[in-house]
């Protein structure tokens, strides 16, 4: 079968979202949005804001271990904030080179550094002379910037500076989301190095899984906008629910929806928890066409008790 993770989604899949979607089961293991690390130790208010989950022994309130990540471009400071972040969560720490984000990239970060093999060998032996030996140490990367020239280069540094295995999103920079995932430089990637790779890329079905394992070669993906849009995916996989989403399950979905908003509330308490929902049922949208109903239904509505409503009566409104 192979293991399944749930991948970090900076800006989509904050803690909450990742309680809600692990707590129905099938993940070995989830990793954090980034943390991102500029030129100075990180206190622990940031990691318990923004991966409370250390508070719980580093697991998500369903039991699913969670890796803190850590995006930045020094070796010196990043080695020092993963010591720190050890201390906190003892399933991993896990080193971001993949992120597309112009914010990120414009600092060097994320997926610039892919145009630089040696600064991410440099980062992970730092890091990993940091962190207690037994404490994984892993690293998420991309194919590349603007093509892939350097793919083999980026993965070959990553496993000779320590990384204890490599999650290979199957697109570059300048791909950004767009489809196709291209999983057999995943294959090439896997073959290149001798330790365990990770596929992930353009996972939205048990089909789509089926076919990045069998061109990959992998036998553990990471699933990403797939357990976003489809929040039954991880047990469509592992069988524990049909394989094909249908309109019976638009009830819980629904329970999700308002178990999301009820989580955002007591644990954020901002005024963005209808923005954070909307942004769900877009990708929702995609899986079942009464996400579309209801991401209409409440477009204009600022107030989250006010969704609340309309989410309590909505079943009723779809079936007149």
């Amino acid at each position: 079968m192979g293991r399944l993770f749930l991948a970090p989604m900076e800006g989509l899949a904050d803690y909450v979202l990742r309680d809600v979607l692990t707590g129905l089961g099938g993940y070995d293991g989830c990793v954090s949005e980034f943390v991102r690390v500029t030129g100075s130790l990180l206190p622990a208010r940031v990691y318990e804001r923004d991966t409370p989950e250390i508070l719980q022994d580093g697991y998500t309130p369903g039991g699913t271990p969670m890796v803190i990540q850590l995006l930045g471009s020094d070796a010196a400071w990043m080695a020092r904030n993963a010591a720190y972040a050890a201390t906190l969560s003892t399933h991993g720490i896990d080193l971001n080179f993949g992120c597309p984000a112009k914010v990120v990239n414009r600092h060097g970060g994320g997926a610039m550094l892919l145009a630089h093999p040696e600064q991410l060998h440099r980062i992970v032996s730092a890091v990993r002379a940091a962190v207690p030996p037994q404490i994984k140490v892993t690293a998420k990367m991309r194919l590349g910037v603007s093509d892939t020239a350097l793919a083999l280069d980026c993965a070959t540094a990553l496993a000779e500076g320590g990384a204890a295995s490599l999650v290979v999103h199957a697109r570059t920079r300048d791909h950004g989301y767009r489809p196709p995932a291209h999983w057999e430089w995943i294959a090439r990637i896997a073959d290149a190095v001798d330790i365990p790779v990770i596929a992930n890329g353009e996972v939205w079905s048990v089909a789509d899984w089926e076919r990045c394992r069998a061109v990959s070669g992998c036998a553990d993906v990471m699933i990403g906008r797939g357990a976003v849009s489809d929040p039954f995916l991880a047990l469509r996989i592992r069988g524990v629910m049909a394989s094909t989403p249908s309109d019976e399950e638009w009830p819980l979905v629904l329970h999700l929806i308002a178990a999301y908003l009820r989580k955002l509330h007591d644990r954020i308490a901002s005024c963005h928890e209808h923005g954070r929902v909307k942004l769900w049922l877009s990708y929702l949208k995609r899986t079942w066409p009464q996400a579309a109903a209801l991401h209409a239904a409440i477009r204009r509505i600022q107030d989250s008790a006010q969704i609340e409503q309309v989410l309590q009566s909505f079943p009723d409104i779809t079936s007149s």
